[in-house]
């Protein structure tokens, strides 16, 4: 498996004081803002980033934390999953916002969003 960047996701209840943090204080620039999620980026490093979420997405499992990965062939990573009994607790979906991915849930119940960029 090719892992090319890991996000963590931060839910928060303080958005507007949390992006002001990551952004005027770290320096990061907003990559993508849907609304109920916010990933600020290195303008430096474009693997460095950090999702802010407002809270759980409606479409995605709640977790107190959560974790993507981005993958160089998401349904290779998804097929390994299924093979090893790996429970699946959002099944893979090409997304609107150009992103085709899963989630499965680690031993601890941390959320793995695993990735790829859909062309």
């Amino acid at each position: 498996m090719s892992i090319r960047r890991l996000v963590p996701n931060i839910q928060s209840e303080r958005m507007d004081e949390s992006r002001k943090f990551y952004t005027e204080f770290l320096g990061l620039k907003v990559a993508m803002d849907m609304g109920w999620i916010v990933t600020l980026v290195s303008p430096t490093n474009p693997t460095a980033q950090v999702s802010l979420l407002r809270g759980p997405a409606p479409t995605t499992p709640q977790a107190q934390m959560s974790l993507t990965i981005e993958v160089a062939d998401v349904d290779a990573v998804h097929a390994k999953a299924v093979a090893g009994g790996i429970p699946i607790v959002y099944p893979l979906t090409t997304e609107p916002w150009g992103v085709r991915r899963f989630h499965v849930a680690d031993p601890n119940g941390v959320v793995i969003n695993i990735m790829s960029h859909h062309a």
